[in-house]
């Protein structure tokens, strides 16, 4: 069976609907709890998939959260030789940063239900999937694309939503993952920061309510073809 190595940040930040995508593939997923205890360099280097999860600290927070240097640079060794790598919002800006671009706070905050604008790369987009659907955004920071990434979304705040890594690699700032069920633990996780840019709990449910099992649905698309590309 293949490994699937987690890297979690925040208890209720969890792979959500790819808990159940992933055993389609061979994995066997195990998370590691940033933070407490050592880092799994080794693993992190030789696991089938590595996934790194989202977290409301910022990738740039190195003095406050020392663990993040060591993430950062056991990333960059498993992109530089290539591995299969998923990062899912925090764990997106440690991709960019691991390969050299910048993130940083963005222009405001963006939280809830919107669509992605996906752009036109050439050849399919890796989220042509998520075309039309209304993603979960939930972040404040930005990041760059590396000089080896290829942007593949924006949105009105955020110029660079995504951006693949050849076949290997998919670094998403907003969430396509989670399973609307699940919002609830978002909700009460993060009340301080929806409480500071004045964002009900209820508006949020609402929007859930409306559109998340229809993303929920576009996101399961989504990831499939991606692992298809790499493990079918």
């Amino acid at each position: 069976m293949k490994r699937a190595l987690v890297l979690r940040h925040v208890a209720f930040e969890n792979l959500g609907i790819l808990a159940r995508i992933l055993p389609d593939y061979g994995f066997a997923s195990v998370y590691h709890e940033v933070g407490l205890g050592p880092l799994p360099a080794d693993e992190i280097q030789s696991c089938d998939l590595l996934i790194v999860l989202g977290g409301p600290i910022g990738v740039y927070e190195t003095e406050d959260y020392p663990f993040l240097t060591e993430e950062i640079a056991a990333i960059s060794r498993r992109l530089l030789a290539q591995k299969p790598t998923l990062g899912i919002c925090l764990g997106a800006q440690l991709m960019a940063t691991a390969l050299g671009a910048p993130a940083s706070p963005g222009p405001g905050k963006e939280i809830g239900y919107a669509p992605l604008t996906l752009r036109d790369i050439g050849g399919e987009n890796p989220l042509s999937d998520l075309e039309g659907a209304q993603v979960l955004h939930w972040h404040g920071d930005a990041f760059g694309v590396p000089p080896n990434g290829v942007s593949l979304a924006s949105t009105p705040l955020c110029p660079h939503q995504a951006f693949a890594l050849g076949h290997y690699g998919l670094a998403l700032q907003f969430h396509a993952e989670v399973e609307p069920d699940s919002l609830e633990a978002w909700l009460i996780g993060h009340t301080c920061e929806l409480g500071k840019v004045g964002i009900k709990p209820g508006d949020l449910r609402r929007q859930a309510a409306e559109q998340g099992a229809a993303t929920a649905q576009a996101g399961a698309k989504m990831f499939r073809r991606w692992l298809d590309g790499i493990f079918a």
